[in-house]
């Protein structure tokens, strides 16, 4: 057992130290209570941090980002997104630490497919990806464009002609081929067929060759020939006071004019054609006959000289026939007139031209002067 002097010392070395630790707690308690707060801040700090990996049109990058979703992620990247892009996941999809963002751009492609014309978009970097992506059947196709050619934002143009099945028939003889050609005369050629001179195809030439389309060759042989037609002369009519009712004089002529055409005569795979007009020209324009027409009210009767049978006289000077003249070219109408006894009685023109009703008005005025006497064989008509 401790003697009582040494318990009496121990009790006053504890008294000390407790008088010394007693400021010193009240020191570390605060401290510990704030170091406590700063530890649970830090937790929570860490855990809203996340690490995402994030790929924009194929370059990849590591980021620590707080945006709680992809919008806010993309926006906090200033990564623009339009409406032909993609995103993956969805815009708005909510983010955790981990997670893989890829943002792929669309792409225009002006794209024609066997000469139907579109543009699409697409996301793929290269010619190769987009054909596939667009399901573009690329196997013996023609394409304007490498497969390996990247595709820049821009885009581009591509023309893609896939391989079909054309017959071509040409003299007698069936040639199928399998061609990614642009027009017909290009498969025509790839059977093996020449073209030649005129020969053409039952198809325009020019035209897209379809898949499955049977074309014929047409063996052209022709030459042109040349004909003269003529062109009919047109009819000028004037009034004339002067002339009695019915009559018409002639002052000029009308006369045909002349063209001349070229035809192209072809025989197409050995059957001659209708000849096809090609070219005409005038070679004499048409002169117009120019005709005065009478519109003087018919004559009156004549005294002294009505009663007698003219009709019996102009058969049987003329047969009735007011054109008629006789063979000498002397004499003309119903009652056989030369011109200057006609001229003489206020006719106009030739007699044959006038109506039957002048000439007998102005055989009745010949009458009165002359009697039946310019009529030596017919003139006893007048009186049966």
């Amino acid at each position: 057992m401790r003697p009582r002097s040494d318990r009496r010392a121990a009790r006053r070395r504890r008294a000390r130290y407790a008088r010394r630790s007693e400021p010193t707690m009240r020191r570390l308690v605060p401290q510990a209570l704030v170091v406590a707060c700063l530890a649970g801040g830090t937790t929570a700090f860490v855990a809203k941090d996340k690490a995402i990996e994030l790929s924009v049109d194929g370059k990849s990058r590591t980021l620590h980002t707080f945006a709680d979703d992809v919008t806010e992620l993309l926006a906090e990247e200033g990564v623009p997104v339009g409406e032909h892009d993609v995103v993956t996941p969805a815009r708005g999809a909510e983010l955790s630490s981990g997670d893989e963002i890829a943002v792929h751009y669309g792409r225009p492609v002006r794209l024609t497919i066997d000469g139907e014309r579109r543009q699409v978009w697409t996301t793929a970097r290269t010619v190769d990806d987009a054909l596939r992506e667009l399901g573009v059947r690329a196997e013996g196709a023609y394409l304007s464009a490498s497969r390996a050619q990247p595709i820049g934002r821009a885009g581009l143009a591509l023309d893609v002609r896939t391989e079909r099945a054309v017959t071509v028939i040409a003299d007698g003889r069936a040639h199928m081929v399998r061609t990614n050609a642009a027009t017909v005369r290009e498969a025509v050629d790839q059977a093996g067929i020449t073209l030649r001179g005129q020969d053409t195809t039952s198809v325009p030439p020019g035209s897209f060759p379809r898949d499955g389309q049977t074309v014929t060759v047409l063996r052209v042989t022709g030459a042109k020939e040349v004909r003269e037609e003529p062109i009919p002369y047109q009819v000028r009519r004037t009034n004339d006071p002067t002339l009695f009712r019915g009559i018409e004089v002639v002052d000029r002529a009308g006369q045909p004019g002349v063209r001349r055409v070229t035809f192209l005569m072809r025989t197409v795979n050995g059957v001659r054609q209708k000849p096809r007009r090609e070219r005409s020209e005038v070679v004499r324009e048409p002169l117009t006959q120019l005709v005065r027409v009478g519109i003087k009210p018919p004559p009156a009767s004549v005294e002294g000289a009505e009663g007698l049978n003219w009709r019996a006289l102009a058969t049987c000077e003329s047969g009735g026939r007011p054109a008629a003249v006789d063979p000498s070219g002397t004499y003309g109408g119903l009652y056989q007139f030369d011109g200057s006894t006609w001229r003489g009685l206020g006719g106009k023109g030739r007699p044959q031209d006038a109506s039957a009703a002048e000439q007998t008005y102005r055989a009745k005025k010949l009458y009165v002067r002359r009697g039946s006497s310019p009529w030596p064989h017919c003139g006893s008509r007048l009186y049966g």
